[in-house]
C-alpha cells in the first residue's frame, strides 16, 4: 500500500505545481510581449544513496521551455511604441545590471530622459543606457534609430539606437525575471537585420481557451491522485483489521 500511497501523494503534488504554469500563463494572456511556457510531466525512479533495485516511482512536473513564436501585433498609434517584426529582441538591463532581452515594446522616457519598458527596465542603446535630452519629440525608427527634435529645431537629431539582437532560439531562455537571456550567461551581438513596427505593440501569445483546457484537466488529474490516496489508505485499514483476526 505504501507504494500506491508515494505514488498517489507525489502525483498529486506534481499536479499542482503543473497548475501553476498555465495559471501564470493564463494570468499573462494580457501582457505585452509575453511568451507562452512549456510545461509537461515525465516519470522518475527514486534512487537511495546505496546501489539497489528501485521500487518506488514519482511524477515530475517540468517547464522544458518556452514558445517564442510571436504574438499578434496592436495598433496603438503611440510614437514610442514599437514591436519587433519577425525574430529579434530587445535589449534591457535588469537590476543586476545584466543584459536580458524582452518583446515588450512599450517604451517611455522618464523624468531624467532614460528610456524604459512599461515594466520599468531600463532599454540599451549600442552606446549604452539610452538616454534622450528633456523637453524634446522622440521618434524611433524602423531599424531602433532614436532621433529627437528640440523646440524650435527643423531637423531630426539622432541620439542613438536601440540594441536589436538576434541570437538562436536554443541559446535562450527564459528565467524567473520573466526576461530571456542567453544560456552562457553572455550580451549578445547587435543584429542590424531586426526591424521594428513603429506605433504597434506585440500582444501576449497565449492561448486562453488552450490554458483554460489544460488547467481543468490538471484539476481532475489531481482529484484522481487524491481518490487514489484514499483508497490506499482504505485498503490499509482493511488489511489491518484482517491481521487482527488471523
Amino acid at each position: 500500500m505504501d507504494k500506491a500511497l508515494y505514488i498517489a501523494m507525489s502525483g498529486a503534488k506534481e499536479m499542482m505545481l503543473a497548475q501553476t504554469t498555465h495559471a501564470n500563463n493564463l494570468a499573462n494572456v494580457n501582457t505585452t510581449g509575453f511568451k507562452h511556457d512549456f510545461e509537461q510531466a515525465r516519470s522518475m525512479q527514486v534512487f537511495a544513496e546505496h546501489p539497489h533495485h528501485p521500487t518506488r516511482a514519482y511524477v515530475m512536473s517540468e517547464r522544458p521551455g518556452t514558445n517564442f513564436t510571436q504574438g499578434s501585433l496592436i495598433q496603438t498609434g503611440n510614437a514610442l511604441d514599437v514591436a519587433v517584426k519577425g525574430e529579434g529582441w530587445i535589449a534591457v538591463q535588469t537590476a543586476d545590471g545584466s543584459e536580458a532581452y524582452t518583446r515588450a515594446g512599450n517604451l517611455h522616457v522618464d523624468v531624467n530622459g532614460q528610456v524604459r519598458t512599461g515594466a520599468g527596465l531600463p532599454v540599451l542603446g549600442n552606446g549604452g543606457l539610452l538616454v534622450v535630452p528633456p523637453s524634446t519629440t522622440v521618434e524611433i525608427g524602423s531599424d531602433g534609430t532614436v532621433s529627437v527634435l528640440a523646440q524650435g529645431d527643423v531637423a531630426l537629431a539622432q541620439v542613438d539606437q536601440i540594441k536589436l539582437v538576434n541570437p538562436p532560439v536554443d541559446q535562450l531562455e527564459k528565467q524567473e525575471d520573466g526576461l530571456v537571456h542567453l544560456k552562457d550567461g553572455e550580451a549578445a551581438d547587435p543584429d542590424g537585420l531586426v526591424r521594428l513596427h513603429t506605433g504597434f505593440l506585440e500582444g501576449s501569445n497565449v492561448n486562453s481557451v488552450h490554458e483554460m483546457t489544460e488547467i481543468l484537466s490538471l484539476t481532475r488529474q489531481y482529484e484522481m491522485q487524491v481518490k487514489m490516496m484514499t483508497n490506499a489508505q482504505e485498503l490499509s485499514e482493511s488489511s489491518a483489521r484482517l491481521l487482527q483476526f488471523s
